[in-house]
Formats: structure tokens, sequence, C-alpha cells
């Protein structure tokens, strides 16, 4: 009886590892081929292939017939719904981010901490203006984020350690790499209640955002405003800093929460 379960268990963690290989993929690839799997996990492309017919049938990977690579089924994306839709924190914020969007009319995110990243569980767009590129589901490395910078400064300071020791590559010109030059900043947002993110994450984008806090005063989430640097200049940032703050800390009042000490008033410039 043990070898099976030490044989099942073993399954599961490859299938499981083929498809976390396919969604991480870059979509422009078009899915991942069967060797191309097989080499990476290190396993025969008849275990890939075994491995992947479970997954195929409930839907969690689909197989081009053509080009026989895989892709992400639509079983995950019901997965994921499904825990969007059981997430208490993306109720109570809905209606707070539909409000900032109307009062800004500039696109507004929800976003959790995951790891080092963070995700996008909500988005609000104003169909009059430009569209961001940003979609739920979609992951950022939170040092270059705004609203990654906004949880970050709450945080532990053996979070901000591990995400400093993990590199801080750059993706624009404006990316912060120095992590001095990052401590600062995070101590800013500590003083001030909202962080920014001028242009470090995409080279035409500007974002500010504020943490929301559960009843633990733990940094759970966090909320934004994000616009092209042309619609959002530094000045309107600077009025917008305190509003995003404001908001958050009802989403936060709602959760019971509140933020720890005299940082989420919204004061200071960025």
């Amino acid at each position: 009886m043990p070898e099976p379960r030490r044989n099942s268990s073993a399954s599961l963690r490859r299938a499981l590892a083929v498809v976390e290989r396919v969604r991480s993929a870059p979509p422009e690839r078009g899915g991942v081929g069967l060797t191309e799997l097989a080499e990476e996990l290190g396993v025969h492309k008849s275990t890939v292939l075994r491995l992947s017919v479970p997954l195929v049938e409930y839907g969690l990977l689909t197989r081009d017939p053509r080009t026989g690579r895989f892709r992400v089924g639509t079983a995950a994306l019901l997965l994921w719904q499904s825990y969007l839709d059981h997430l208490d924190l993306r109720s109570v914020a809905s209606e707070h981010l539909r409000g900032l969007m109307r009062a800004t009319g500039h696109t507004c995110h929800l976003v959790l901490l995951d790891g080092h990243d963070v995700v996008y569980i909500d988005k609000v767009e104003n169909t009059a203006t430009v569209r961001m590129s940003s979609r739920i589901g979609a992951r950022m490395p939170a040092y270059r984020t705004a609203v990654g910078r906004a949880i970050l400064a709450f945080g532990p300071e053996d979070l901000v350690a591990d995400v400093v020791a993990a590199g801080l590559p750059a993706v624009t010109a404006r990316t912060v790499t120095d992590p001095r030059v990052l401590a600062e900043e995070l101590r800013r947002v500590r003083e001030r209640g909202y962080a920014i993110d001028d242009r470090e994450n995409e080279p035409e984008v500007r974002c500010v955002a504020a943490p929301i806090f559960d009843h633990n005063r733990d940094p759970v989430a966090a909320i934004s405003v994000s616009s092209l640097a042309g619609r959002l200049p530094v000045a309107r940032v600077r009025r917008l800093g305190p509003e995003v703050a404001a908001v958050a800390a009802r989403v936060s009042a709602e959760l019971g929460g509140r933020a720890p000490g005299p940082a989420g008033g919204g004061r200071g410039a960025p």
C-alpha cells in the first residue's frame, strides 16, 4: 500500500510540473512542444504524453492538433475564476475600485503579493481612454511596481531582504536597481502612505498605489491608479496619492484592519 501512494504522489507532482511549465511559457510562443517539455522536466517524451492525457481530458491543458504544442486549457480559467469568486478581498474592494476609476478616469488595479511578485486579481478600466496592457492573473516583480512597493514597505524586513537577494534587474532606464535606493523609497512610502512607479516597470506608464491591511495590520494587498505618463503627469500623481491611500484605508476598514502607526494618512510628496 505505501508504494502506490508514493508513486501516485510522484506522478501528481510531475503532472503539476507539466501544467506549471506550460503556464509560464510566453504567450507569443504559442504553447510548449512535447520534446521541450520532456527535456526541461528531465523525463521521457512518453512520460509527458502519459501525464498529459488526464490534463487534456479535464481541460487543464489543450494540445494544438496541427503543431502538437500544449497550451493552458479552459478548465484552468474556471479554477482561477472560482478562486476569485470566493475571495472576500476582491468582493470588498470591487465597488471601491470602480469608484476610484470613476473619480480619476484612469485604470485601477487590485493585487495580492505572491512570493516576490504581485498578482493582479482585479482591474477596472475607463473604456473611453487608452487601454492598459495589464491583465487579471498577470504577475510582476514587486520591487519595480507601485503596488509591490506599497506592500513591501509595510511587510517584514526579511521579505524585503529576500527580494533584494533575488536581484533587482532593470527593465527600463528608470528601474531602481540599487538596494539602498529601494530601501529609501520604501521608507518614504511608509511616511506618506502611498507608493509610486514612475516608468520603472513599463517605459511609458506611471502608477500610484496604496496598501490594504487586514485585522492583524498586515499588508495583504494593494490598489493602484495607472495611466500613460502623458495622461498622468507627476503633479497629478502628487494629488492622487492621498486619494488612493484614502480608498485603500476604507477597504482595510471593511476588512477589519487599518494601517500600523502614523502611515496611511496619504501625506507627503513623491
